[in-house]
């Protein structure tokens, strides 16, 4: 089935919200979590994937530490509905919706400085973190959430061979077809 990543709309949250619930089960109010960030425009930007007029996926991207010429981005929170998982979707999040980001950015006349992922110790999204953006492990904080929690950082991001690849593969990540 082709997958369409697109800017995350109004009329996206609940479905959104549902993906969430699904993929991180621990997490309560999903929907009201997704609604709340989601009208933090532009400080906060969500992404969905969307198959066959199902949401299966979102994306978060934060600015940190307010408006700067210099920005620190964080991918707060990405989700793949399960039924979708181990598929390539979370790749194809990070790198369709990147892009988009990143011209925001430099409209309001900054540049990207560096980008701030965290996951759990044990999540296996952190190689995905790693080959896509560049990341590397800069700190664990043990037992913040339900888990040990590694923060990684891709630094000077816009100078790294990950954007420059990223700039290339953008253009033909709909083309692929997803089976979920």
């Amino acid at each position: 089935m082709p997958i369409i990543i697109r800017r995350m709309t109004e009329n996206d949250i609940d479905a959104a919200g549902d993906v969430q619930q699904r993929a991180f089960p621990r997490q309560r109010e999903c929907r009201a979590y997704v609604a709340c960030n989601f009208k933090a425009y532009p400080r906060m930007q969500y992404f969905v994937a969307e198959t066959e007029g199902r949401i299966v996926g979102y994306i978060q991207w934060t600015h940190k530490s307010g408006f700067r010429p210099e920005v620190v981005l964080e991918l707060e929170q990405m989700a793949v509905d399960i039924d979708c998982q181990g598929q390539g979707l979370g790749k194809r999040l990070i790198l369709g919706t990147l892009p988009q980001v990143i011209e925001q950015i430099h409209d309001s006349g900054a540049r990207l400085k560096h980008i701030l992922v965290n996951t759990r110790v044990d999540n296996f999204a952190q190689k995905l973190y790693h080959t896509t953006l560049g990341a590397e492990v800069a700190a664990t904080v043990t037992n913040l959430f339900s888990h040990d929690e590694v923060y990684m950082v891709a630094r000077n991001f816009e100078e790294s061979e990950h954007y420059k690849q990223m700039m290339v593969l953008t253009p033909n990540l709909n083309d692929d077809m997803i089976n979920c």
